[in-house]
């Protein structure tokens, strides 16, 4: 496993990073955001241990920047904020997992080798496809800058098709994804769902039925 250890404390970096060596993990060291995405535009990383203070670019930057980016390492946050919004913060940026400092470095190696084993990530915290946003943490949605309100399944189904990212969707995936085992497997309530969706959304309609198989999301643009 590699490492990128982004903190500016210098004294801590080289602590972790000798740690980490012990560890069998390879760990290298940036002081600040800027030279951290310096070194992801060179190497490949499987973890970043990210500071969330840090001079110059913050933390935050470095982990939107990521996820723009559509890196495929995973983000350990560290900070000193233990309150749960600064957690959760963290989290609707793209982190993975969150460490509070001060903490022990045999958590640290836990953690690491924890994400280290995760499939690479899929989507961003934030969907966006078709000029609809759809964030799964706020349970928003938004087309072209309006808000649209949705219940928890037209929410569900709605997440299952965007970050299929335009790939079918069957009937039954979407029953086994956004209901619970109890759900009749002859019901009617896809149906019922994706059609109240499309209303919800308005036009022009993103929901393509494809007939025997499933749904998937078009971009919306007019068909002549």
């Amino acid at each position: 496993m590699r490492v990128l250890v982004v903190e500016d404390e210098i004294y801590l970096a080289e602590a972790i990073q000798s740690g980490l060596r012990l560890e069998a993990i390879a760990a290298d060291l940036a002081p600040d955001g800027e030279a951290a995405l310096e070194r992801l535009g060179v190497h490949d990383y499987d973890v970043v241990v990210l500071d969330r203070d840090l001079p110059g670019v913050h933390g935050d930057e470095v982990c939107r920047i990521m996820v723009e980016r559509g890196l495929g390492c995973r983000v350990l946050m560290l900070t000193a904020a233990a309150g749960l919004t600064d957690k959760l913060d963290g989290f609707r940026l793209g982190a993975d997992d969150y460490l509070t400092k001060p903490f022990d470095l045999p958590e640290l190696v836990v953690r690491l080798r924890a994400l280290a084993r995760r499939p690479a990530r899929g989507t961003p915290p934030v969907v966006e496809h078709a000029g609809i946003r759809l964030d799964p943490f706020r349970r928003e949605v938004h087309r072209a800058g309006r808000h649209v309100a949705l219940s928890r399944k037209q929410f569900a189904v709605l997440e299952i098709l965007m970050t299929a990212r335009g790939g079918v969707v069957s009937a039954e995936e979407l029953l086994e994804r956004a209901w619970d085992e109890n759900a009749d497997p002859f019901t009617n309530a896809i149906r019922i769902t994706i059609s109240a969706l499309r209303s919800r959304l308005g036009g022009p309609s993103v929901i393509v039925t494809v007939p025997g198989v499933g749904y998937r999301m078009d971009e919306g643009t007019p068909r002549p």
